[in-house]
């Protein structure tokens, strides 16, 4: 009776979204909790510093992002608050963070294998007409 009166103060639609907020919210408690119960100190040893550099930052953009969340809950746009400046700044480092980690995923030249390559896929004259004359033609059988 009471959830029915509580139902009836919002429009339904919102009822979806509040429910999927509930959802997430859940999901981020879990994972704080497994964050929590591992100490950072700890946690930092097992990873190389790029991978200490992204958790970092998954760490900070995330507090940040829910310090957005209770913002707008409070009434505050948060839009004009600095810490839409902070998720920026964030983000940029984010973004280097990437670029370093796909140029470690990048596959390195060979610079040999490279020249090899094009000098044998170059046409020269010379040696294509006395391969040409030693092979028969493509195509043709031998007789």
């Amino acid at each position: 009776s009471e959830d029915d009166s509580n139902l009836e103060e919002y429009p339904t639609e919102i009822h979806d979204y509040l429910a999927a907020f509930e959802k997430s919210l859940g999901s981020v408690d879990e994972m704080l909790k497994t964050m929590m119960s591992v100490s950072r100190t700890e946690l930092l040893q097992k990873l190389d510093p790029l991978e200490q550099a992204k958790l970092d930052l998954v760490s900070v953009y995330t507090l940040n992002s829910m310090f957005w969340v209770y913002l707008a809950t409070q009434g505050i746009n948060p839009k004009e608050h600095p810490v839409k400046q902070e998720l920026e700044r964030i983000r940029t480092y984010m973004n280097k963070v990437k670029e370093i980690t796909d140029k470690k995923k990048a596959s390195r030249l060979d610079k040999g294998a490279a020249s090899r390559f094009v000098k044998n896929a170059l046409w020269e004259p010379n040696t294509e007409n006395e391969h040409a004359s030693k092979t028969p033609a493509k195509g043709k059988k031998r007789q």
